[in-house]
């Protein structure tokens, strides 16, 4: 059934709300164009995961689809875009190891005054400005070994058709009027801010910059509408935002009253123009929130809405930082519930990055580049030490010094040097060759049976999202490996000969079954280091790109499988900013001369 739209009235009960009290009294009728009827089902109205854990992997026959944020491009990445996508990616590579058809989203928005500002201060075009930035976000997610499936810039024209097409839908449902306001409004968040949340001299409590006093005459989505609709699907599900913590903020700031905002602006002129007001430009965040939606559109000469929602929407998880957590967990959901489309089933905000425990930023001279980190110790490094350091959900801190000591310990110590010793000892001793199958070599072994419960254990954190205790229980893995070959000597087993040295040469088989799981659970936050060992222990590429959740079962290796000659599979990281001028051995047996530098070797086996 059609809607009939009636904008004179909505926009009279809108302006008598005591919400919006900000607004003047100056409403206007929108002229519209007859043709523009929209029907909605109702039985598309809004709905959302009543689940009560929370675990995010949908059924077998849903995709898990998660979105990163749409990224920003008034300035190159930054190491909190890139903890985002890094997490975004290892949670995507999990549920595709769990055999599930994955759509992982990410992209950049590209409209707004501080794009075209941006632009500007380089003496660019702000078309030439965004092509720039977000080439700068493909190589560095190519680089940090990212999986996206879909990139969507807001610029893209398929978009912009979404963009329209989702803001007459609203419009027909009501929700849109215009008026004027007057305002404090930050120009580093683009948006209007209550004097309530700001610090002195009316100074953004995030950019700590002042706000400057604006007056405009724009269109307003009637968000307070929707305030007893977001109670209730925050009591009904109270896994909608997580953590648990942050659910508790978007409570308060609907409990406190939610008022209309501007989605328009009529001083904006790098934006897509209002289809039923040439001489505004839609609100970047109204603009961008609709790039998870676009992001599932085909390339048809004319995408449509209704086809992209039906490709995906909605999504398992969007992964946000905790600075936009109102966006995404306020205003989103109104919007969707006001077009009649279903929302997404989680929210998750995570923390903010320090470095030496101070905030970064480029005043203080102390921010932290990822593409310099990658450059220096390399992706898995980088990867490892995020997710392994930052309880996901929580600020976390960067420091040089621990960045090293964890990343060597866990990942070159634990995990390399155990691979690499059990390697050197099967060449010298078994021609590199395992005598006999991993499955039947574990027979009465209970040490089997504690993999098994850690490999269970890891899984359970990974569906929950605990990425930090993922990691944890895969190193506990490789630490109850290391226990087992100190315990069992098998180097000693091999110069007693006869049975004690088939008995070593079964233990070696049980390490290397050990270590193959240990790649295969880790592979969702390292890897290039998980192929790396694949590859030391006989596989091909194919091979390991055909591995799933289910090869973490004990008894992959088999007898008579020959190993590849050993190779350290990760490199320690020498730390030399005390040692100057010395030859310092790294894992490839080279030697490197640095000053006040840190140099990392990796050879990559196989590759």
């Amino acid at each position: 059934m059609a809607v009939r739209i009636n904008c004179s009235i909505q926009n009279t009960l809108c302006l008598l709300n005591p919400s919006r009290l900000s607004l003047h009294s100056r409403a206007s009728r929108l002229q519209l164009k007859p043709q523009l009827h929209f029907s909605l089902n109702p039985s598309r109205r809004a709905s959302f995961c009543t689940c009560a854990s929370t675990n995010i992997t949908p059924s077998n026959d849903e995709p898990f689809v998660l979105t990163t944020p749409l990224y920003y491009v008034n300035a190159p990445p930054h190491m909190g875009s890139a903890y985002t996508t890094i997490a975004a990616d290892a949670i995507a590579r999990f549920q595709r190891l769990l055999g599930k058809k994955v759509i992982f989203i990410t992209g950049t928005d590209e409209h707004g005054e501080k794009i075209a500002t941006a632009a500007m201060a380089q003496g660019s075009t702000p078309y030439d400005h965004c092509n720039l930035i977000s080439q700068a976000y493909k190589t560095l997610w190519k680089d940090l070994d990212i999986s996206y499936d879909k990139f969507i810039r807001t610029t893209d024209s398929k978009h912009e058709s979404i963009v329209k097409e989702f803001y007459s839908r609203v419009l027909a449902n009501g929700d849109i009027y215009r008026a004027d306001y007057e305002g404090l409004y930050c120009v580093n968040c683009e948006e209007y801010k209550d004097e309530k949340e700001l610090l002195d001299n009316n100074c953004c409590p995030m950019h700590l910059k002042p706000c400057v006093s604006r007056k405009e005459d724009n269109y307003f989505f009637a968000l307070s509408k929707y305030q007893k609709s977001l109670e209730e699907t925050l009591t009904k599900n109270p896994n909608f935002v997580q953590p648990s913590f942050r659910l508790n903020e978007v409570q308060s700031w609907i409990k406190s009253g939610l008022r209309d905002f501007s989605i328009s602006r009529a001083s904006v002129d790098w934006g897509i123009p209002l289809p039923n007001d040439k001489t505004q430009t839609i609100y970047v965040w109204f603009d961008a929130l609709l790039g998870y939606i676009s992001a599932l559109s085909d390339d048809r000469e004319q995408p449509d809405l209704l086809n992209a929602v039906s490709s995906g929407w909605p999504p398992s998880l969007h992964l946000i930082g905790k600075d936009i957590l109102r966006f995404h967990a306020v205003y989103w959901p109104a919007m969707l519930m006001s077009a009649g489309l279903s929302l997404p089933k989680m929210v998750f905000g995570h923390g903010f990055l320090t470095k030496d425990g101070m905030k970064m930023g480029k005043s203080l001279g102390n921010t932290l580049e990822p593409n310099d980190l990658v450059n220096k110790f390399g992706t898995d490094a980088v990867r490892y030490f995020f997710l392994r350091e930052v309880e996901f959900g929580n600020d976390g801190d960067y420091s040089e010094e621990r960045f090293i000591n964890i990343v060597n310990a866990h990942l070159a110590n634990t995990i390399g040097n155990l691979l690499n010793r059990t390697l050197g000892l099967l060449k010298k001793n078994c021609q590199s060759t395992l005598v006999e199958d991993s499955s039947t070599a574990a027979e009465g072994n209970t040490f089997k049976d504690n993999v098994d419960r850690l490999v269970e254990k890891a899984r359970i954190h990974y569906e929950n999202l605990s990425l930090s205790s993922a990691c944890e229980a895969v190193l506990e893995i490789g630490n109850v490996g290391n226990s087992y070959m100190d315990e069992h000597a098998p180097w000693s087993l091999f110069k007693q000969g006869g049975t004690a040295s088939e008995t070593a040469a079964k233990d070696l088989v049980i390490i290397l079954e050990t270590v193959r799981i240990i790649a295969i659970a880790l592979c969702p936050v390292t890897p290039s280091l998980s192929w790396r060992i694949y590859a030391q222990l006989g596989y091909s590429r194919d091979q390991f790109e055909a591995a799933t959740w289910r090869d973490t079962k004990w008894g992959g290796l088999k007898g008579g499988q020959v190993m590849a000659q050993p190779k350290p599979v990760f490199a320690r990281i020498e730390n030399l900013t005390e040692v100057e001028d010395k030859g310092v051995a790294v894992g490839n047996g080279k030697t490197v001369k640095s000053k006040g530098k840190l140099k990392q070797a990796q050879e990559v086996a196989g590759a």
